[in-house]
């Protein structure tokens, strides 16, 4: 076992290799976990939100775009969590990495649109994000799945995809404000890891920290065109967003509050099922510009 390169980051995942092959070949590819939609109560209002959509990814929506056209600035309150799903995570350091990444990915996706200030300035449009539930991430199954994955890699066209079995997940709600308090747009939204789509990372966070960048994602594309997305979004990513995705200078400073990503090393780690503690950067003040 010692001979395989990769097996030594995964002390656990080794000793069911030979097990989780055969596993992993029957199968099917398109497991993935559920998350129900799951409201906390921190909502200015539950009642304009529209009934549930999605396959892949649940939501409830609800946007006035009329009112949403004007706004030019936007600041991104924190995200928290809800108590019940604060406890399904036993580090308060993993919490904040979610948060951060949740926070920075629709910070980062905003800016295509919107002039991003600081927590707490004056703002058009005020976001508030809190997590909802969490679906724990199997770290002993995230790691026999990479060492699967990656090992068939070496002998078959493609590797194996991930076990259907130990998947994380996430819920959110959000919503945006304007200055007068009044809710513009918000969201009741939940999705869970699936084999084919995300990479098994051995951290109990793993998948949520993945699936934050899918719900800002979801969240962003439907204030920036100021209604309900529908279909995927096929468009070419802005300039701005590939230079902040590489772990660059983001457009505006107030996104540095959220750290910057972890760029090509991150994107590396998480093909060979990293935490993405190792790679992930901590937050710059905006101070520093």
């Amino acid at each position: 076992m010692r001979s395989n390169p990769f097996l030594f980051f995964f002390p656990q995942a080794s000793r069911g290799l030979s097990l989780a092959l055969p596993m992993a070949l029957v199968m099917a590819a398109t497991g993935c976990s559920s998350v129900p939609l799951k409201e906390a109560g921190t909502l200015s209002s539950y009642g304009n939100l529209g009934a549930p959509k999605g396959k892949l990814s649940k939501s409830r929506v609800y946007v006035d775009g009329t009112r949403l056209a004007p706004a030019k600035t936007v600041s991104i309150v924190p995200t928290t969590f809800a108590f019940s799903a604060a406890t399904r995570v036993k580090s308060d350091a993993d919490r904040t990495m979610v948060a951060n990444a949740l926070d920075r990915a629709l910070c980062i996706s905003l800016s295509d649109k919107y002039q991003l200030v600081s927590a707490g300035q004056p703002a058009d449009l005020t976001i508030r994000s809190v997590v909802t539930d969490i679906v724990p991430t199997n770290k002993a199954m995230a790691g026999v799945s990479t060492v699967v994955t990656v090992g068939t890699g070496f002998v078959l066209p493609v590797g194996v995809p991930r076990l259907p079995a130990g998947l994380g997940g996430l819920a959110v709600e959000a919503e945006a404000v304007d200055s007068g308090g009044v809710q513009r747009a918000a969201i009741v939204w939940s999705r869970g890891a699936n084999s084919l789509q995300n990479n098994p990372r051995v951290s109990e966070v793993g998948d949520a920290y993945s699936l934050a960048s899918k719900f800002s994602g979801e969240f962003s594309r439907m204030l920036i065109k100021g209604k309900e997305p529908k279909g995927l979004d096929i468009s070419l990513p802005s300039g701005q967003r590939m230079k902040s995705w590489l772990g660059g200078k983001p457009k505006y400073a107030a996104c540095d509050a959220f750290g910057r990503p972890p760029g090509l090393m991150g994107a590396v780690a998480a093909k060979y099922g990293a935490p993405p503690q190792w790679t992930e950067k901590k937050p710059k003040p905006a101070a520093t510009y």
